[in-house]
């Protein structure tokens, strides 16, 4: 039987394009990688099996107007831009592939905290501008305290690196077990326990009505003065009118973003004169390798499912639609 497949984006890594061409599947792709209007569009006219979906949003009118569709797979693991609910409502499986882009994403953390401690943007921006500024306010990581909200494989990653420059880790995460091995981290019962010791704070959670804007006024107040703050995993997890303040106003020496609540940053947006402030669009699982390995594993479980109704069960967002199956 051959498969339509509906990738939401402009092109997909080669191994998982091996995969699909190897099981004689037809893929589609988007023209414009953000254009949630043509995601729409195309399900409504072309009968898929199975969807590949990056950033764009993949909205419950579109999943409603396909209703051949068996099979939602989210090319990463934040699924916040896909309509559970409705997928959910149509019992169709919604799968993530968790850990194919660990390795990238904790590189990306590591590299943006480096940065932040030694002001690279600023001298950077100084070099191009003509001048040889030689500022000595760079701050050392050895000995400072590393916060990490979320101790799964990329927060792990990043620990052992902070280890190995010297930094302290602690970590808040409720779904770890109490026997667990924490690889010399020291665990918090609580966020607020957390942030008083955290210099630089790391998050590396997913999106839930607990964690949405989980760092605001109050969370911000209670980290140290001139900590630096992380944010490699969602932009919804930050109120951003709060982090602008504490920018401007000395709270924190700098901010490093991935990622954003509405992608991609608006041109007026009041982050963009920050010049503590750094951001990368979304690149934290962007390298060939995570992204061979992140399209790997949504074509083969996409095909599982397809073939065999086999699902990689805690890859499941919504496992309750399998005991409709």
């Amino acid at each position: 039987m051959t498969y339509r497949f509906l990738v939401t984006t402009t092109s997909l890594g080669q191994g998982g394009r091996n995969l699909l061409a190897d099981a004689h599947c037809v893929v589609d792709y988007l023209d414009n990688a953000n254009d949630a209007a043509e995601v729409e569009r195309r399900m409504s006219s072309v009968p898929y099996d199975a969807v590949i979906s990056r950033t764009v949003e993949l909205s419950a009118k579109a999943i409603a107007a396909c209703p051949t569709l068996k099979i939602i797979c989210k090319h990463g693991v934040g699924v916040t831009n896909i309509d559970v609910e409705a997928a959910t409502q149509q019992g169709i499986p919604v799968l993530t592939t968790p850990a194919t882009n660990a390795q990238s994403v904790a590189e990306l953390t590591l590299a943006l905290m480096l940065n932040c401690a030694r002001r690279l943007p600023f001298f950077q921006h100084e070099v191009a501008a003509g001048r040889w500024t030689r500022s000595g306010d760079g701050e050392e990581l050895q000995g400072k305290t590393l916060g990490l909200v979320g101790f799964g494989e990329i927060g792990r990653r990043v620990a052992r690196v902070a280890h190995a420059i010297g930094m302290q880790v602690v970590f808040f995460d409720p779904a770890i077990a109490a026997d667990a091995d924490f690889a010399g981290a020291q665990r918090c019962a609580s966020l607020d326990d957390l942030l008083p010791l955290a210099d630089v704070l790391s998050l590396h959670c997913p999106v839930t009505p607990k964690t949405r804007q989980m760092i605001n006024v109050n969370s911000l107040a209670l980290l140290p003065q001139g900590s630096i703050l992380i944010n490699t995993a969602r932009g919804e997890l930050v109120d951003e009118e709060a982090l602008a303040t504490a920018l401007q106003n000395g709270q924190l020496r700098a901010a490093a973003l991935d990622t954003v609540a509405q992608e991609p940053l608006a041109a007026d947006h009041p982050f963009r004169a920050l010049p503590n402030l750094m951001i990368t669009p979304h690149i934290g699982g962007s390298t060939p390798q995570a992204l061979d390995a992140v399209a790997q594993s949504a074509a083969r479980q996409c095909l599982a499912w397809l073939d065999n109704q086999h699902i990689h069960l805690p890859a499941c967002v919504n496992p309750q639609v399998l005991n409709r199956s």
